[in-house]
């Protein structure tokens, strides 16, 4: 049966919209205890499934998806039909109720793009309230807790210990508070079967759950957006695709296609790599930090390469950095003009700065600190006008401005993290004392989160420290020599 006619006939039956905080020690359940077989429904909707494809406990993420037996490289493992993935788009190209689908898309627009999760977390939980919504058989397989920030209870919010995801937390916090009042409002008075969600009233907590299950399994893909335009960055969710787990080496890659038949798209699944039995099935979720796999799936990459900290440009913060390394009178606070006119093209002075920088990841140093340390701790204007700022922003171009200021930059970036460190009430040896004594699952979160951003710092340290001996080294050789 059609999707739209299954809306059609649907209206006045309904699922609840509750949701409670994850408070459990085990993998959260799902939103019913018998989901249908998810696999089968694929299957019979006109998908594909590679027979050794099956779904099972996966010791670190809960439920996913594990090769039965051993799968050629190159092997479709999932193909899913156009009609089967849900998004947003939903709502007008597949014939459903106007007066349905326009209080969801004017709902829409008050959602930020940064938050934009929410917008197809509307259409889903459109879907879940409605009996014989034709997305049940995957929905009815989503978790019904997730045990992510913005359901920590407070204590845990503050474990975290890190400034900017506090941040984060709060806003989304703040939005999900503020969006129920505005959902209210836009559901007062309408006429039963106008209303999208069949006359249930729809909660900070339930628009949580929405917004939490989207962040965490939709994908951005090539598609049409509301406007009819085409677009290569539409979320969409992908039953059965989504229990791919994340690995920063991954065996699965996902690819659309046209279906010859029709020219209709048609998103697979295709092995990657050989596939040895019992393996995992994996994606790359993307080349993210802690902060954003904390904040939209629950989990934190240990040792993660692309994790960094986040700091504010602050020009008595490097004054007071640069003096604690023992650089004599640092004028961070007080650059002179050609100085301030290189911080400007760096965004990091001048209207509208972009005062946020990062220590670590990919870069170790993020190239814009890197070059306003070489600059503002250099006297001679000329020496540093000869050198283009991506060669100022490299940290592999070695010692651009001379090895003294080199020395200089890179002590005053350990200077810095060492203050940073400081920041953090707790010490890593404490964290991992309080991690063995056995704590609520959003607890230990918190304390891995929290670990991982001090070792970073760490890492950073002992990093530059290795380049401060290499070129006294050097400095010195060359001194004797």
């Amino acid at each position: 049966m059609a999707a739209s006619k299954m809306v059609m006939a649907s209206l006045t039956a309904f699922r609840p919209l509750t949701c409670a905080a994850s408070t459990s020690t085990s993998y959260p359940g799902r939103l019913a205890p018998y989901p249908p077989d998810l696999i089968k429904w694929v299957r019979r909707e006109g998908g594909f499934v590679h027979e050794a494809v099956k779904i099972a406990q996966d010791s670190s993420f809960g439920l996913g998806l594990v090769a039965s037996e051993e799968i050629p490289k190159g092997s479709e493992l999932i193909v899913l039909p156009e009609h089967v993935p849900l998004r947003f788009g939903s709502l007008e190209s597949e014939g459903g109720d106007g007066g349905l689908d326009s209080v969801l898309v004017n709902l829409a627009r008050h959602v930020p793009e940064e938050l934009w999760a929410m917008k197809l977390g509307l259409k889903l939980l459109q879907e879940r309230a409605k009996t014989g919504s034709f997305w049940w058989p995957y929905i009815s397989s989503l978790p019904e807790t997730f045990n992510i920030p913005i359901f920590f209870p407070g204590e845990d919010i503050k474990n975290l210990q890190y400034a900017p995801l506090l941040y984060q937390v709060n806003k989304r916090c703040r939005f999900l508070l503020d969006f129920e009042q505005e959902v209210k409002c836009a559901l007062e008075n309408l006429k039963p079967n106008d209303h999208p969600f069949g006359g249930q009233a729809v909660d900070a907590s339930s628009l949580g759950w929405a917004m939490s299950a989207v962040s965490s399994r939709a994908f951005r893909l090539y598609g049409k957006t509301l406007s009819g335009e085409i677009n290569n960055d539409v979320p969409m969710m992908l039953p059965l695709i989504d229990m791919c787990n994340h690995s920063f080496k991954p065996n699965a890659i996902i690819l659309q296609d046209q279906d010859d038949r029709d020219m209709k798209m048609l998103v697979k699944v295709v092995a990657e790599t050989g596939i040895k039995q019992n393996d995992c099935l994996v994606l790359n979720y993307g080349c993210l930090n802690n902060d954003l796999f904390l904040l939209d799936y629950g989990f934190v990459i240990p040792s993660n390469p692309y994790d960094c900290i986040e700091l504010k440009y602050d020009g008595a913060l490097l004054d007071a950095a640069s003096m604690a390394a023992g650089v004599s009178s640092p004028n961070f606070s007080a650059p002179s003009p050609w100085q301030k006119e290189i911080l400007c093209q760096l965004k990091l002075d001048g209207e509208a700065p972009l005062l946020k920088v990062c220590l670590g990841g990919s870069e170790l140093v993020e190239g814009r600190l890197l070059a306003a340390l070489r600059v503002v701790l250099a006297s001679d204007m000329e020496t540093v006008q000869k050198h283009d700022l991506d060669k100022l922003k490299s940290i592999s171009v070695e010692a651009p401005l001379g090895v003294a200021n080199e020395l200089a930059a890179f002590r005053t970036i350990i200077a810095l993290c060492v203050i940073a460190l400081g920041h953090f009430p707790t010490k890593i040896m404490e964290d991992e004392s309080l991690l063995q004594k056995g704590v609520s699952d959003s607890t230990q979160l918190a304390i891995q989160f929290r670990i991982e951003k001090k070792s970073v710092i760490i890492d950073v340290m002992r990093d530059l420290t290795r380049r401060v001996k290499l070129l006294v080294s050097k400095e010195t050789a060359i001194a004797q020599g």
